[in-house]
């Protein structure tokens, strides 16, 4: 991971402030869990994230319906901080990289992509990537249909396509979990889910719904906050 006490981009500097990772062992491997919604895997350098839905609040805008482009923007510019701060060499999305069909939103996005070529951009694809392979291969996205394998791990965008005899990732269900307080006071956070076959990473998008999912006893789950992570259990 990398180290806070190096020289960082100024303009980023008291963003960094508020990414407080949070390290986990699973599998004898080394996973840091990101308040931003991501995990970075130590020994692959590789940051990991799914379903960004880049390009949905443009895709709502087209359709009539007025959501303000600064979701998106903020998305973006976390992504990016990400990027600086843990400085993979790789990055793979499990999935829903864009919400649905071309928009001025990706084009910004693959404008971003040309200013880090060196760095390797894997998507194992969702149901909502279906833009033409060309916009893909512009953007320098290698893309993998089903599902993309590095021991211990396996990575596939919907847990219910796919068996597997590795540990599996996967997103499409965007996870959180409810808490309660005293009396009748309730929260809903995004959540990354731990279970003994398959792990279920948290929307990165923040314009996403959220759906509800029942631990089972020995199951780890981290709640997200903005400004931390959580063990709930």
């Amino acid at each position: 991971m990398a180290d806070k006490s190096q020289a960082i981009n100024p303009k980023f500097a008291l963003n960094f402030k508020t990414i407080s990772p949070l390290h986990f062992s699973w599998k004898g491997q080394t996973l840091w869990l990101s308040e931003r919604r991501c995990i970075f895997w130590e020994e692959e350098k590789m940051l990991i994230l799914s379903d960004p839905h880049f390009g949905k609040t443009g895709h709502f805008r087209k359709s009539g319906i007025q959501v303000t482009q600064k979701v998106f923007q903020a998305d973006l510019h976390a992504f990016f901080e990400l990027i600086q701060f843990f400085k993979p060499e790789k990055v793979l999305i499990t999935g829903d990289l864009f919400h649905s069909s071309h928009n001025k939103e990706i084009d910004w996005f693959i404008d971003w992509r040309n200013n880090f070529r060196n760095l390797q951009v894997i998507l194992v694809r969702g149901n909502h990537d279906i833009l033409n392979d060309e916009v893909y291969a512009t953007a320098g996205i290698k893309v993998i249909e089903n599902s993309w394998s590095i021991k211990p791990f396996c990575f596939t965008h919907d847990i219910a396509s796919l068996s597997s005899d590795q540990y599996i990732f996967s997103g499409h269900l965007h996870p959180s979990v409810r808490i309660s307080g005293p009396g009748k006071q309730a929260l809903r956070l995004p959540c990354f889910y731990f279970g003994k076959d398959h792990a279920i990473l948290p929307a990165f998008g923040k314009f996403t719904g959220n759906a509800s999912i029942q631990p089972k006893k020995n199951d780890k789950v981290f709640g997200i906050t903005n400004h931390e992570i959580i063990l709930l259990q």
